[in-house]
């Protein structure tokens, strides 16, 4: 009887013991659930969707309490209309990106302090002074980039051209070798307004004698765009980009431009050296180089564009466990060995950090930092334009290239558009 009470007795103890263990493992289970995070991601390079999120998946494995959503986006100028109404509804994601200067200012209400950053000390001089408030940081540089015209190597060869062309006239004559040897100058994606709106009218902007000055006296009334030179100039290149190009301009959006060029079917595309990974996926073995856009007969103005596009922020609306794990997360892309192989090797990206590599970025970007390195290079100045106006630039460029406004009537359109935008 004795026997049987003493069994009971640990059969009991031991049940007890097992619950409680049961109820610990649990308690922690709810607990480790509770701590999970899922951020949402806003990515506005579709050139590296696919590495993104493998990149994503990378942190993750890391940081196993943290979930990233990815909504990958990208091709039209300006067009934040989705995420205006997402952070005016409180449901913005947690990181997106900023192009600073107005853009910044505009944006200031949603955008975190990251000036306690740890990778704020490495940033390379220069890039971060357009997402600055005084002595606040409100984003991280993604990369830096530079556009001009990317040209075939081998088919310039293939037309006898060995030397690059600095001005219009040479750059015509080089188009008029391409045409005569059956090789199509221009490959022209007229369809996407931010070619034409931002990448095209900067050039006119930074053709001025003080590109900063001018924009001054512009907003204040003391210039126009109506009867300058240099805007004149642009439609002259566009005449020729035309003449030499691809039929359809208007219809050829970025991804059948890109097709068109990494085909080799075209020699010459305005674009920049973030189109790498996707030379890399269609034609790896691609020659490609890069050069400034000549705008006018002028020696002595070619220079290549490059600056920070972009900064990621984080959403100054988010909780603070959200926040907290968002700067984990951009801070593991530029720290961790695997985040920087990442925009290297994978992104192609010119590194915005002192900290980080740049001779695994691929040709273009080898290129860009050339000029860099050679102080050929000029900063955009469309960071300081009225926001909006650039979508404005791009409409009405495109009516030039249909043919519907003459070069007078596109002048005094982009004048329209930039008073207009002001007054927004």
């Amino acid at each position: 009887m004795k026997k049987e009470l003493l069994n009971i007795c640990l059969i009991g103890t031991l049940s007890l013991s097992l619950y409680g263990c049961q109820q610990k493992v649990k308690k922690e289970t709810q607990e480790v659930k509770q701590d999970e995070i899922t951020l949402s991601i806003r990515n506005p390079k579709v050139e590296i969707a696919a590495p993104f999120e493998e990149m994503v998946q990378a942190f993750e494995k890391e940081h196993p309490h943290i979930n990233i959503e990815v909504h990958t986006v990208g091709g039209a100028i300006d067009d934040l209309s989705d995420l205006k109404a997402e952070l005016a509804a409180g449901e913005g994601p947690d990181i997106f990106t900023n192009q600073g200067g107005k853009s910044a200012e505009l944006w200031h209400d949603y955008l975190e302090d990251l000036s306690g950053e740890p990778w704020v000390p490495q940033a390379l001089p220069k890039t971060l002074a357009s997402i600055k408030s005084g002595e606040k940081v409100y984003g991280m540089p993604m990369n830096i980039e530079g556009y001009g015209f990317i040209y075939n190597k081998d088919l310039f060869a293939k037309a006898g051209i060995q030397q690059l062309p600095t001005t219009l006239n040479e750059l015509e004559t080089t188009a008029e070798r391409l045409k005569k040897t059956g090789i199509t100058p221009f490959a022209l994606g007229y369809y996407e307004k931010w070619q034409l709106g931002d990448h095209l009218m900067n050039i006119a902007f930074l053709q001025q004698k003080d590109p900063n000055a001018y924009i001054t006296q512009l907003n204040n009334g003391s210039k126009t765009i109506t009867n300058n030179q240099k805007f004149k100039d642009l439609t002259h290149l566009l005449d020729v980009t035309l003449k030499y190009g691809n039929s359809d301009p208007l219809e050829t959006d970025y991804t059948m431009e890109m097709d068109i060029f990494s085909k080799g079917e075209a020699a010459i595309a305005l674009q920049g050296n973030w189109i790498q990974p996707l030379i890399d996926q269609r034609s790896p073995n691609l020659n490609v180089g890069i050069m400034p856009i000549p705008l006018s007969n002028n020696h002595g103005e070619q220079s290549l564009i490059v600056n920070t596009p972009n900064y990621w922020v984080i959403n100054k609306q988010t909780t603070p466990k959200k926040k907290q794990a968002a700067k984990k997360f951009l801070d593991w892309m530029v720290s961790s060995k695997e985040g920087q192989e990442f925009m290297t090797k994978q992104f192609r990206f010119i590194p915005a950090f002192k900290n980080i590599p740049s001779n695994q970025s691929g040709p273009l970007a080898t290129e860009t930092l050339r000029y860099y390195k050679e102080d050929r290079t000029v900063s955009a100045s469309t960071l300081y334009f009225p926001v909006g106006v650039r979508e404005q630039f791009g409409a009405a460029t495109q009516q030039y290239v249909a043919k519907r406004l003459t070069q007078t009537q596109l002048l005094k359109r982009y004048q329209y558009a930039w008073e207009s935008a002001q007054g927004e």
